[in-house]
């Protein structure tokens, strides 16, 4: 899909990673088009699947999830069914924000919320160790955020020239 895109194409998807409320009419305005062909245009993309979706980004902070924590996870083994069973489980952990199956000395990353320390601890002996095949976790907290961003970098994707 992504060699079908225009110009108009590419600033519709970085319009929409900025202001995901924006209309159809508002993102037209700020691209050139109006209002019918930009919500086309919009549609195509969805359903294309290059807009997963649009949402609202909480303040995890205002919400009171003040505890941002990285957490690497070893499993015992590989084999059977030991990766797929613990990918089961770990969608089903609402702090979980994140999972990342790595290579090297680890094999999962997690992101996690936590209300404060207290919250994690309970969530780390109660849920996250008890997790089928974890050998160990590491955990580490986030002290402070230097940059936290959802927008991708779209300049340099290969874009028609403006």
């Amino acid at each position: 899909m992504q060699d079908k895109l225009d110009q108009i194409d590419w600033r519709i998807l970085d319009v929409l990673q900025q202001r995901g409320d924006a209309s159809a009419a508002d993102v037209g305005e700020m691209v050139g088009l109006s209002q019918s062909p930009c919500w086309r245009r919009i549609q195509r993309l969805e359903q294309s699947g290059l807009v997963k979706s649009r949402v609202a980004l909480l303040d995890r902070r205002a919400l009171g999830l003040n505890l941002l924590i990285f957490a690497h996870v070893k499993l015992e083994a590989h084999g059977g069914n030991s990766m797929n069973d613990f990918r089961t489980a770990i969608a089903d952990i609402p702090e979980v924000l994140e999972c990342y199956v790595l290579m090297g000395q680890v094999d999962f990353l997690l992101r996690i919320v936590a209300r404060d320390v207290e919250a994690y601890e309970s969530l780390f002996f109660e849920r996250l160790s008890r997790l089928p095949g974890v050998r160990e976790i590491n955990s580490m907290m986030a002290v402070s955020t230097v940059k936290e961003t959802t927008r991708l970098p779209l300049e340099g994707i290969s874009q028609p020239s403006r």
